[in-house]
């Protein structure tokens, strides 16, 4: 396919894939849905507000883009439309509850969009029960991800501002997402730059296979033994996909504190938080061994950063940390196998996957890994609403009350005092909120005695806890 409407049509990329991939094993097709709302403690101008969307949509292809299903080819493509002109909607929920205008706006978040030549976002302007105006925005995964969404309700906000304020500068441009959709395909079509990637991590799987470690010990690994004797791998997902998010808050002094440790000791927050979640595994589990999905941005330029669509790429990290090293020790290993392993995330997760059961032979539906986490950085207090002055803000994620794996840990900073959010995303056949919470109060009592006494074993660490 060359052509839709007068319009250049591309491939999808292998990030793009990876959602259709899992989705496909999902009978609720909402699994793909990204609901959140930002509202700020003020009375906006809602039609200087509706063309700042307008605008942004302008600014932003990837918010523009539309797929299409070739059925000779069998395969979907995407192309740019180019303009957004349906209507911005506005809704009053001051006649609700704070929680039955949550209720409606979840409701929103699980209804799928229609896949070909129709939008993939949807944009609302909305007044909550406390008097906050703002935006409820509504993507799919497989052209939005937390930072391109944050990317793009930043810009709507700093376009506001510009047209309601003095002396507040024009947003710098956003760059191109089909520049950026070409030197991806560019790179999957059999680049050097994608050979070296196989090569790391054909090399990697080869070496020795993972094992599997549960949030609550061993019990999961056993009960795959039974079905398969001597397997590494264990069945962590449910068959039901129902999900909810549960949110746990770790207040702003502990967080500064945790924030101090890093920028002390040249370390990124990804690397404690992985620490101290895979120092729980290890205790839980009595295993050195232990893996997880970490999900890679791939925003190092400009171009990546500023040009939307989605971009993780999902792929295990595995740390084999003895007992007898210290909190520190493990940290710096965890640092360096970071910064290897960054260098060649554009390699395709599907075919990691793929390749990986293959050569171990897992058991299909199995897995070595119990969870997937993200640590989410960007926010949207470094600019933008701190020209409205210091007025208090909220965000709130939605659930699309769909998940295909068992667990998904998102960690992210609050708009108002850049506290830490531990948002678990879980099948509810999976996980109760209590586990979560056990889960999230033992990762925490391990990032703080481990900071304070850095040189102390984590062997140590673990019976101190």
């Amino acid at each position: 396919m060359k052509t839709k409407n007068g319009h250049k049509t591309y491939p999808l990329t292998k990030a793009q894939k990876f959602h259709i991939f899992y989705s496909e094993y999902c009978p609720k097709k909402e699994v793909l849905n990204i609901g959140t709302s930002l509202t700020i403690a003020y009375e906006l101008d809602l039609e200087v507000l509706k063309q700042s969307v307008y605008k942004a949509y302008e600014r932003c292809e990837s918010m523009r883009v539309r797929f299409t299903y070739d059925k000779k080819e069998e395969q979907w493509y995407q192309y740019v439309a180019d303009k957004e002109e349906r209507d911005i909607e506005y809704v009053d929920f001051t006649e609700k509850t704070m929680e039955e205008a949550e209720q409606i706006m979840t409701q929103w978040t699980r209804v799928p969009f229609p896949r070909e030549d129709s939008p993939m976002n949807r944009v609302v302007m909305i007044k909550t029960p406390d008097g906050n105006q703002g935006l409820y925005l509504l993507g799919d995964h497989m052209l939005i991800d937390a930072q391109s969404l944050i990317q793009f309700l930043r810009d709507v906000i700093e376009l506001y501002c510009n047209a309601k304020f003095e002396n507040v500068p024009y947003p710098a441009d956003m760059r191109s997402y089909v520049e950026q959709l070409e030197k991806d395909l560019a790179y999957e079509a059999g680049s050097k730059a994608q050979q070296r990637d196989r090569e790391y991590f054909h090399k990697l799987i080869e070496k020795s296979e993972p094992v599997f470690n549960g949030v609550e010990g061993t019990r999961q690994l056993e009960e795959a033994r039974k079905k398969v004797p001597g397997t590494r791998a264990a069945f962590s997902a449910s068959t039901n996909v129902d999900s909810t998010i549960d949110v746990f808050h770790l207040e702003e002094e502990p967080t500064q504190r945790l924030m101090k440790f890093c920028e002390e000791n040249h370390i990124s927050l990804q690397c404690l938080l992985i620490m101290g979640i895979r120092t729980y595994f290890q205790k839980m589990n009595g295993n050195d061994d232990v893996s997880f999905n970490v999900a890679y941005a791939r925003r190092a330029t400009l171009l990546e950063k500023k040009s939307g669509g989605t971009r993780i790429h999902s792929l295990p990290f595995r740390t084999v940390i003895s007992e007898d090293q210290t909190f520190m020790e493990g940290i710096h290993q965890i640092r360096d196998g970071q910064n290897e392993v960054f260098r060649y995330t554009n390699f395709d997760p599907v075919e990691y996957f793929t390749y990986r059961s293959k050569y171990y032979s897992t058991p299909r539906g199995a897995t070595y890994e119990p969870l997937s986490i993200t640590y989410q950085p960007m926010t949207l207090k470094e600019k933008g609403l701190n020209m409205l002055g210091d007025i208090k803000y909220k965000t709130k994620w939605y659930s699309n009350g769909a998940c295909t794996h068992a667990m998904y840990l998102t960690v992210m900073h609050r708009p108002d005092d850049n506290g830490l959010d531990f948002s678990f995303e879980h099948q509810l056949a999976a996980f109760s909120k209590e586990q979560l919470e056990y889960f999230y109060y033992y990762i925490c009592r391990i990032m703080f005695k481990g900071i304070e006494t850095p040189n102390l074993k984590i062997g140590d660490i673990i019976k101190l806890i």
